[in-house]
C-alpha cells in the first residue's frame, strides 16, 4: 500500500475462478479483504493464501448469495471487522443454459436470487461502508466492480436467463452512478464473453479454453479501474474474444 492507506475490499465467489484471481491481486496489492463464497473448507484455504500473498487482514465467511440472512452477515463482519469499504466486487454468480420454451421456473428464481437480488442486497447493505471509504479517500473514492457478461449485451441463443440478470446488473449498475458517483461512489460492470473457468466448462465442445479469454485478462481490467480518480466514471465494459465479430460469448 501506498500512502498509509488502509484500503478494504469485500469480494464474492472469491474461492475459484475470476473472483479468487481478483481477491489474490487485491491481497498482493495490499488491501484487507472479506471473502465468501458457499464452500467453507475451501474458503479457508483462500484466506491463507491471501494473508501469504499480502492481505493484511482477511475475513472469510460462507454463504450463499440466495440467502438473505448470509448476504447480512458477511456485511455486518465487513463493517465490524474492516470498517469503510473501498472496493465491492460482485463476482458471484451462478447459469445454466436453456431455452425460453422450456427453462424450469424453479431455475429461473434460482438464478434471480444469485445474480440479481442477492448483489442487490449486497450492494445496499455496502453503501454505508463504501460512503464511509470514499470520504476517506476522495481522490479516489470508492468502487464497486460487478462481473456481468457480454450475454447482458448481445442477446445469445440458450442464455436468455443468465443475460436477463446481467442486463439488470448492468442497468444496476448504472443508476448508482447516477444516485452516488457525486458523493465519490462509482459502480462499472465488466461484461466479457467466455472466460476460461469451470463455469464455461459446459460450452468446451463449441468453444474451446484456449479460445477464452483468461482470467487475468478481467483482473488486469479490476485492477485498472481500482486506481481510477473518483473523477472518472466507467459504467461499463465488454470484453469480446479474438476471432469472433464481438457479438457473442
Amino acid at each position: 500500500m501506498s500512502g498509509g492507506e488502509n484500503r478494504t475490499a469485500l469480494v464474492t465467489g472469491a474461492s475459484r475462478g475470476i473472483g479468487l484471481g481478483i481477491a489474490t491481486r487485491l491481497a498482493q496489492s495490499g488491501y484487507s479483504l472479506t471473502i465468501t463464497a458457499r464452500d467453507a473448507a475451501r474458503l479457508d484455504t483462500v484466506a491463507d493464501g491471501l494473508r501469504a500473498a499480502g492481505a493484511p487482514e482477511v475475513v472469510s465467511i460462507a454463504g450463499d448469495m440466495a440467502d438473505e440472512s448470509d448476504i447480512a452477515r458477511v456485511t455486518t463482519a465487513h463493517a465490524d471487522r474492516l470498517g469503510p469499504m473501498a472496493a465491492l466486487i460482485l463476482n458471484a454468480g451462478v447459469g445454466t443454459a436453456g431455452a425460453i420454451e422450456d427453462f424450469p421456473l424453479r431455475r429461473f428464481d434460482k438464478t434471480i436470487a444469485v445474480n440479481l437480488r442477492g448483489p442487490f442486497q449486497l450492494l445496499q447493505e455496502s453503501l454505508p461502508l463504501l460512503r464511509a471509504g470514499a470520504a476517506a479517500n476522495p481522490g479516489r473514492g470508492a468502487k464497486v466492480i460487478a462481473l456481468a457478461s457480454i450475454t447482458g449485451v448481445y442477446a445469445e441463443q440458450g442464455l436468455a436467463v443468465y443475460g436477463a440478470t446481467k442486463a439488470a446488473l448492468i442497468s444496476m449498475a448504472a443508476t448508482l452512478n447516477a444516485e452516488e458517483s457525486g458523493r465519490g461512489v462509482c459502480a462499472t460492470t465488466i461484461a466479457p464473453a467466455f472466460v476460461d473457468t469451470d463455469m464455461s466448462a459446459w460450452t468446451h465442445e463449441q468453444v474451446p479454453p484456449g479460445a477464452m479469454l483468461e482470467v487475468n485478462d478481467v483482473v488486469e481490467v479490476v485492477d485498472a479501474l481500482l486506481k481510477l480518480s473518483s473523477r472518472a466514471v466507467i459504467p461499463n465494459i465488454v470484453m469480446a474474444r479474438a476471432g469472433t465479430d464481438g457479438y457473442r460469448a
